[in-house]
């Protein structure tokens, strides 16, 4: 591949994931990525500001569920909102995701750096959701409860889609996460 190629982004994704699995994520260099992926390291860090970010992403994900919740009807719930969530997400996370996040989630696992990244990832999430739900005119405790039930119900829901048949929909599994929850919730009485 040359370096003028079009995604560089997903080629370096690709070659990080793949050097993240064969060798281990601390012994994986930026400049190993770069080469892998047909890059320099300045390309590289044009796309991320360091090897975890290939992990964790942009704030796209953040955007876009403070933007799901913002666009949800003007008559949902806070529950209903964060619904919303999981279908806007359903691009994100189709098929050709899966294999990608299913090594996504064994790399975290084998790092306890990388596993306290994704729990500040995961509450970052929660903060969109609980902003966007206030700006919606939830007040609190149901905003941060609504917004943690969701946040709760993806970190549960992402962790069971990457180990379902491919023709599984990550909404569908979010919205039963998210249906189990309330359950529990009610039988806590």
């Amino acid at each position: 591949m040359g370096r003028w190629e079009p995604n560089a982004r997903e080629r370096l994704e690709r070659a990080a994931m793949e050097l993240f699995v064969q060798r281990g994520y601390e012994s994986t260099t930026v400049a190993e990525i770069a080469e892998r992926a047909g890059l320099t390291k300045s390309t590289f860090f044009r796309h991320f500001s360091d090897k975890r970010e290939v992990l964790f992403g942009r704030d796209e994900l953040r955007r876009l569920f403070a933007d799901a919740i913002t666009g949800a009807p003007a008559a949902a719930s806070p529950i209903e909102a964060v619904v919303a969530v999981f279908d806007a997400l359903a691009p994100t996370f189709g098929p050709e995701r899966r294999a990608w996040g299913k090594q996504r989630q064994a790399v975290i696992a084998g790092n306890s750096e990388l596993r306290e990244r994704e729990l500040l990832k995961l509450a970052s999430l929660a903060e969109a959701m609980t902003g966007a739900l206030r700006d919606r005119g939830v007040p609190d405790p149901a905003a941060s409860l609504a917004a943690e039930l969701g946040g709760l119900a993806f970190r549960n829901a992402y962790a069971r889609w990457v180990e379902l048949p491919a023709d599984e929909d990550f909404a569908v599994v979010a919205r039963e996460e998210l249906d189990a929850l309330k359950s529990a919730m009610t039988a806590l009485g």
